[in-house]
């Protein structure tokens, strides 16, 4: 039975990065993509980063059952749903896979496909160093989203706390203020169970 590696972390954490990063060196590992009602960032690829889809998908997915669990965001530009679908993107009898998103989402993916299944992956940097991460990255949009970028920030202290990711039984966590010592700390992991 194949395991779902599932990266998550506070926003400006480095996950995209890692993500892409264990894609090109552990080809192997298949990889679950997330749908998202928010507009793309410049340089964001629907298929790639997420499924970039309108509410009304969204709504389809709720009726016809196929929604695992979803996550809206009263943003300062309206409401932006994050969600999982039941899509055929995992066949847990063929191979493992890779998988990214908030400890809210592991829970309810984890409730879905059985605790035996998910192996947390949770990616930590130090507040100031993620904080000044998250406004060069947003300095660098066509149009930066500063009131957003701190909405998320703040929320994520609160989801993130360590009351919830103990509920969550997540005890350990990779530190990535230096890339290459967390991906190979990140692989090593990966190993260990395939």
């Amino acid at each position: 039975m194949g395991k779902i590696f599932f990266l998550m972390g506070k926003s400006a954490s480095g996950k995209d990065t890692i993500y892409k990063e264990l894609q090109r060196r552990l080809p192997k590992l298949r990889t679950v993509r997330m749908y998202t009602t928010r507009p793309k960032r410049d340089g964001e690829t629907d298929g790639e980063e997420y499924y970039f889809r309108d509410t009304a998908f969204l709504e389809d997915c709720r009726k016809n059952g196929s929604l695992i669990e979803c996550r809206t965001y009263d943003t300062v530009y309206g409401p932006w749903s994050y969600f999982t679908v039941n899509d055929g993107q995992i066949d847990r009898e063929n191979g493992n896979y890779l998988m990214m998103g908030t400890l809210e989402s592991f829970e309810r993916v984890r409730s879905f496909y059985g605790e035996e299944s998910l192996v947390p992956l949770y990616i930590w940097v130090e507040d100031g160093i993620r904080l000044q991460r998250a406004l060069d990255r947003e300095k660098g949009q066509r149009e930066p989203r500063y009131r957003e970028l701190c909405r998320r920030y703040l929320a994520d202290e609160e989801d993130f706390s360590e009351e919830r990711l103990e509920q969550c039984g997540i005890k350990k966590y990779y530190d990535n203020e230096d890339l290459e010592t967390c991906l190979a700390a990140i692989m090593g992991e990966i190993y260990s169970y395939t």
